[in-house]
């Protein structure tokens, strides 16, 4: 792992804290919120405040997320925003905490100048024992202040002002006076800076979850249903109407049909579709390649196109698919017919632009692990898991391959794979393979 390290693939963009007057700032938050500190002076933390080094040191690697269900947070500085979640256990919080920052970044930015913010993602689940209880998390509700109280304390102050400015016999309090006088020292003057943070609250509808060996939830959808990673029987009987596993393939691919989810890269208006055929193809090529012990050092596409032809017999029946799709695209060959029973049937798709864009990539990515790329960008706790376990080829071409392709711009080579943001994306013209797909309309399993 320490070559994506080394390389910014992993644990990159943290916030490095290394003063003491931060690091004293975070154990008082981190002994208010856990009752724990960290004898380290000199650590990296992500946008809820974890730092792998103080998980190492504590041997806990939830030390801020107890029972995986109610995310705790430390804020040092509004930079923590664009630092990714590490230790995720719901697709969701990132985008939560990243809100909440941006949604009140002045009283943040004042607050962290002086103390650490610590708070909690809240909801009405402490434990999840069992699938069911995902579903009982509907709402989750952001709650945070310093550790010497500041918020609260100037809302008592405010309220106090409030007291005295209206009751008539207030000048005459001498003990609401006193009490004023004390917050304010503390407080400053709330009347001219007004200490309040936004109160912010999210409904969880569809999301990922790490729990019960990683599961897709998506209640709010026209057709709603559930597909688990791993085999779906085990999850008992869950609360929506349909549940399926990545073994369900026709199924899964008639649930993104119905629901509009996803569409296939070829037909798609200023997309290259070729090039991404070709690359998904070569990350397929590599991963064979790697496995029969091929050198991958400085390998280009030519390399690459001289390895297929190599080890064609050994390449799986999705490089063939990717392989017919890519000389129709071209001009050449005939129309191919790629049900969702095929092999490279997922690699042909990315997720239309709506509010669970990403989601739907993250799904796609997890039916599609040969494309490294979009595993990477869609799905890095899945990339690193399967990352360790590849051949030391693989390892490295990949990580130059990310280092080259698309750290160098990676907001570029989103939007060039995936298209733009949903809120930026207006609706798109409907045509016949935008409705049924470049091969026509998916056959449904019984």
């Amino acid at each position: 792992m320490m070559r994506l390290i080394r390389k910014g693939l992993m644990y990159g963009n943290l916030f490095h804290v290394s003063s003491p007057s931060l690091v004293e700032r975070y154990n008082r938050a981190l002994k208010h919120l856990t009752g724990k500190t960290t004898n380290l002076t000199d650590f990296h933390i992500d946008i809820s405040g974890f730092a792998p080094e103080v998980g190492d040191e504590l041997g806990d690697p939830l030390y801020l997320n107890p029972n995986g269900c109610n995310r705790q947070f430390i804020l040092l500085s509004t930079e923590q925003k664009t630092a990714p979640l590490l230790e995720a256990k719901f697709s969701t919080s990132r985008g939560i905490l990243r809100q909440f920052i941006e949604d009140n970044e002045n009283q943040l930015f004042a607050l962290t100048a002086r103390d650490a913010v610590a708070g909690e993602l809240l909801n009405s689940v402490y434990r999840v024992s069992e699938a069911a209880d995902l579903f009982d998390i509907r709402k989750i509700t952001v709650e945070a202040d310093t550790t010497e109280a500041h918020v609260s304390q100037a809302g008592k102050l405010a309220r106090m002002i409030e007291d005295f400015k209206t009751r008539e016999d207030a000048w005459w309090d001498d003990v609401l006076i006193a009490e004023m006088i004390g917050l304010a020292r503390k407080t400053g003057d709330v009347t001219r800076a007004p200490i309040t943070l936004k109160e912010t609250s999210f409904e969880q509808k569809n999301f990922w979850t790490e729990h019960f060996g990683g599961l897709y939830v998506f209640r709010e959808a026209e057709h709603p249903a559930a597909i688990s990673v791993g085999g779906k029987d085990a999850l008992g009987k869950l609360p929506i109407p349909f549940m399926m596993d990545l073994n369900d393939r026709n199924q899964i691919a008639a649930f993104l049909e119905m629901n509009d989810l996803a569409e296939p890269i070829i037909g798609i208006k200023g997309l290259d579709a070729a090039a991404i055929i070709r690359q998904k193809m070569d990350f397929v090529t590599v991963d064979v390649a790697a496995s029969l012990g091929a050198p991958l050092e400085g390998a280009n596409r030519r390399d690459l196109r001289q390895l297929a032809r190599r080890y064609s017999s050994e390449l799986p029946e999705a490089f063939h698919g990717l392989n017919r799709l890519l000389r129709w695209a071209e001009g050449g060959g005939s129309f191919p017919r790629i049900t969702s029973e095929h092999p490279a049937y997922f690699y042909t798709l990315r997720a239309k632009p709506h509010a669970d864009r990403d989601l739907v990539n993250r799904l796609l990515a997890e039916l599609t692990p040969l494309d490294i790329r979009q595993l990477f960008i869609c799905h890095k706790e899945l990339f690193y898991a399967l990352y360790r376990s590849w051949p030391d080829p693989k390892k490295a071409f990949v990580a130059d391959f990310l280092e080259r392709e698309y750290q160098v711009d990676k907001a570029g080579a989103r939007e060039a794979l995936f298209g733009r943001e949903a809120s930026m994306t207006g609706p798109d013209e409907v045509d016949l393979v935008d409705v049924v797909g470049p091969w026509g309309s998916i056959r449904r399993g019984k």
